[in-house]
């Protein structure tokens, strides 16, 4: 996991992530921060596991810790968040020492996690998708009754 590490520890990655923490320190809903990366990682490769996919769990944690950095683009001017961090992302895989076959495939996994289309692909794609939906704990959350989140799309019992 040094690549992970490295991701972690890259001035980019903590330039991104400090700059949505900053545009959410007042939100009382779901934050995109460093709980949920490494919630979406856990259960990603618990269904990867789960599937015998044989994903690397270096994809699957470089994946999730990326999937939300252009956050903060969103917020600035209303890009989608999915599309920007998809931009972002290959800078940062590159020099943690990812090489382009393997950029390509986290960058697509990062662009699909709000894709529908997706969602039951046993690929690195349909599991960030999962992950990122089953990562939110709406049945603990005590602002859930004011939360806008369809009620479809929340989490009310325990799963993962």
């Amino acid at each position: 996991m040094k690549r992970i590490d490295k991701i972690l520890s890259h001035e980019l990655y903590k330039k991104y992530t400090e700059q949505t923490n900053e545009y959410e320190k007042e939100r009382i809903y779901c934050r995109h921060n460093m709980e949920h990366f490494l919630a979406v990682a856990r259960i990603a490769q618990i269904l990867n596991l789960k599937k015998k996919l044989k994903i690397k769990k270096a994809y699957v944690y470089a994946a999730a810790l990326l999937h939300d950095i252009g956050r903060f683009r969103q917020y600035e001017d209303g890009t989608a968040h999915d599309k920007v961090s998809a931009g972002l992302a290959p800078q940062i895989l590159s020099d943690c020492g990812f090489d382009e076959q393997e950029t390509d495939r986290i960058v697509a996994a990062i662009r699909n996690h709000r894709n529908a289309d997706v969602q039951f692909e046993e690929s690195l794609s349909g599991i960030i998708y999962r992950a990122d939906k089953l990562s939110r704990g709406c049945f603990a959350c005590p602002v859930e009754p004011q939360c806008d989140r369809k009620a479809e799309k929340k989490n009310l019992k325990l799963r993962f």
